[in-house]
């Protein structure tokens, strides 16, 4: 089966998880290139739909022995780290110890990546590029050679780093680096890539796309009513995770400083019960709870009814924001931590934005408690491209011309 000249392979080992702004980019390219091969191996969740109606095709399972054979492979070792992980759990253990399950991560996912390079290679032989959305941070290399297949890939973060087995593994394949070309959100991503991996061809480009449906005014009265916040009262909402990188403490410390009413709209998984309990009984905190994961039209109906979407990380974070970008093209003003230098250089002077320095509760209770009367204004149409962000179109011609010129060096 052979595809249009002008078709992508886009493969997503996470299209299974809940929504979020991977699965929402993954959406934007497949219907910016409809006749386009989607590859997913753990399959499509729930609010996946519409890419389902996109009229791209969809590869659930592996093509052909030798990607039946990877990924089988790379089961196995999801399940030898999953055991390792629990078993090796206790701090008593050495940190190397603690460190081998993570390792077998690595090589699961590479060996996951290669099986769907593999797909892709068996089903669309002539695609126009062939992009991992969200890649391993390691073993590049070997994903091309046991994939047979040059590709770019998306590296989102640097979780894990190499140990000396994965680099030595690492180093028998570095050859097929030459087929590779990495594409890191931001800059700070792309130089911990370049310092594990030095002779690794790599671009900095945004992940996220501008699907263009930003909120209207009908979506935010309903969204209001809906969570019965009153005409003049002020509303942020936190969506997401509360992972080890957001700075939950200083919200906390924050809400507790607050000398006027804020609604606050909590939504994503996994919270903390303790911490809401605690907001719960603040004097000046009216909180809506949502958790996750949700379905986009429910994400929607959270941002809509905010004042602002409120985006707090510890300093030094440096990979993209799906946060910071999903307000960006919904409409939806931002309040952000400096956390990022480069991403801080950006925002400033955004009417839009209102910046506080990282770590410090003082000045994000003062900001929260200025929002009835110094409200920032809304993001406009332009607002996507201060950022980097580029309309789905865009991102799907820019991915053609990349994959064109590293296959035309590799002859």
């Amino acid at each position: 089966m052979n595809s249009a000249p002008s078709s992508l392979v886009l493969i997503e080992p996470y299209a299974h998880r809940g929504g979020g702004h991977h699965q929402r980019t993954l959406t934007a390219l497949a219907a910016a290139r409809p006749k386009s091969l989607v590859v997913v191996p753990g399959g499509l969740g729930e609010d996946l739909d519409p890419l389902a109606r996109s009229g791209a095709r969809i590869a659930v399972g592996p093509s052909g022995p030798t990607a039946r054979i990877l990924l089988g492979a790379a089961r196995a070792a999801e399940r030898v780290s999953t055991t390792g992980q629990r078993a090796f759990a206790s701090r008593r253990w050495p940190q190397r110890v603690r460190r081998v399950p993570h390792q077998v991560t690595l090589l699961a996912r590479c060996l996951t990546e290669a099986a769907c390079l593999r797909t892709a290679r068996r089903l669309a032989p002539r695609a126009a590029a062939v992009v991992v959305l969200s890649a391993s941070e390691a073993l590049h290399g070997v994903a091309a050679l046991l994939g047979g297949a040059p590709h770019l890939r998306f590296v989102h973060e640097v979780v894990t780093t190499e140990d000396c087995p994965v680099r030595w593994l690492g180093q028998l394949a570095r050859w097929g680096e030459k087929r590779v070309i990495v594409l890191s959100p931001t800059a700070d991503v792309r130089d911990q890539v370049a310092a594990a991996c030095p002779r690794l061809r790599g671009e900095v480009r945004p992940f996220a796309v501008d699907d263009g449906r930003r909120l209207t005014d009908a979506e935010r009265d309903g969204a209001r009513a809906a969570f019965t916040i009153p005409t003049g009262a002020r509303a942020v909402c936190l969506v997401g995770g509360w992972w080890p990188y957001k700075d939950i403490a200083t919200i906390d410390a924050a809400l507790a400083r607050l000398t006027t009413p804020l609604h606050v709209l909590v939504c994503g998984t996994p919270l903390e019960d303790t911490v809401l309990d605690r907001w719960h009984r603040l004097t000046h905190v009216r909180l809506h709870t949502v958790p996750g994961p949700v379905a986009e039209e429910v994400l929607r109906l959270v941002y809509a009814a905010a004042d602002a979407a409120l985006v707090v990380r510890k300093p030094g974070v440096g990979k993209e924001s799906g946060l910071v970008m999903d307000a960006a093209r919904l409409g939806v003003p931002l309040i952000v931590s400096a956390h990022d230098h480069e991403l801080s250089a950006r925002l400033t002077g955004q009417p839009w934005v209102r910046l506080f320095p990282a770590g410090d509760p003082d000045a994000l209770a003062e900001t929260l408690d200025k929002l009835t009367a110094e409200a920032p204004a809304r993001p406009g149409p332009s607002a996507p491209a201060a950022l980097g962000m580029y309309p789905a179109a865009e991102q799907a011609a820019f991915l053609t011309d990349t994959y064109t010129r590293l296959t035309k060096e590799r002859r």
